[in-house]
């Protein structure tokens, strides 16, 4: 009769884990999270490869091969080629930079600026207050698509006048969204402390309302980033980007939809990275607002 002994753990002592128990729950992990994975190593890719396209192909976006116009999908032109025989995966890659670049200032116009009409009106209140939101709800009345196509029209066409059109169209979710945070923080009662110490108005506004306030715009920072990169390549398509032969997402859609039924490709593809990108960053984003890492 045989007897099995097994050995107690020590108390204090780290009992390292079987290498098939780590790769079990690795791949629980990613299976778990599959999408967020995906969506992840996808935006990474994209980001990667916008900021630095000659990593990825060492095509020249902008030379025309007139013999090789409308070539399907191959190992050699992984996009095909458009309508003048150009790499269409090239003129993804370099339009990516274009638009994710246009799409950063935008978010950046639209956080600080928010951020700084948000906190002056939270906090110090009153004319300023009812001042500053009597223009956001001005704003916040106009569709953000039609206010930034007013805005670039009026200040003229091309990727820099795009970015600040549709910065200014969303800063004013990004004020009422700070104002809203700063009204709650400025009641705490470390606040009332400094200000009966006598702290200085900035240093209670640097260190103590901006820092308590700035997680839920960060938030909206992120949720906003998709909905900015299709309003950047919404008003690409529309004409008012970068000129050609300049490459960005929404040109390159609105070059290839004459081709949309002999030649798909041409508008479908760069058509569906956008889709893609948006996508991602809209499953990341979800995933953090529900765990509540931001």
């Amino acid at each position: 009769m045989s007897i099995s002994i097994t050995e107690a753990p020590v108390l204090g002592v780290a009992i390292p884990q079987p290498r098939h128990h780590v790769a079990n729950r690795i791949t629980g992990f990613i299976t778990k999270r599959f999408f967020v994975v995906l969506s992840s190593v996808f935006l990474a890719f994209v980001i990667v490869s916008s900021a630095f396209p000659q990593l990825f192909t060492r095509i020249d976006p902008y030379k025309t091969n007139p013999a090789d116009k409308l070539l399907a999908p191959s190992a050699e032109h992984w996009f095909g080629t458009d309508q003048v025989g150009r790499d269409l995966f090239t003129r993804v890659l370099y339009g990516g930079r274009a638009t994710i670049l246009a799409s950063l200032v935008s978010l950046s116009i639209a956080f600080f600026g928010g951020l700084l009409l948000g906190v002056i009106a939270g906090y110090f209140g009153g004319v300023l207050d009812a001042l500053f939101m009597r223009g956001v709800d001005v704003l916040l009345s106009i569709p953000g698509l039609l206010l930034a196509i007013t805005i670039v029209t009026a200040i003229g066409f091309g990727t820099t006048p795009v970015a600040i059109a549709i910065g200014i169209g969303i800063l004013p979710g990004f004020a009422r969204t700070t104002r809203s945070q700063v009204l709650k923080v400025r009641e705490r009662s470390y606040i009332e402390a400094a200000k009966v110490n006598g702290v200085p108005v900035a240093s209670i506004v640097f260190r103590h309302v901006i820092p308590n306030a700035i997680g839920p715009v960060s938030v909206l920072a992120l949720l906003e980033f998709g909905s900015v990169i299709m309003a950047v390549a919404t008003l690409s398509f529309l004409g008012f980007g970068a000129r050609p032969p300049a490459a960005e997402w929404g040109s390159l859609i609105n070059d290839g939809r004459s081709y949309l039924v002999t030649s798909p490709w041409v508008p479908l593809l760069p058509g569906l990275t956008v889709v893609l990108t948006v996508l991602s960053i809209t499953v990341i984003a979800q995933s953090l607002k529900k765990k509540g890492n931001l």
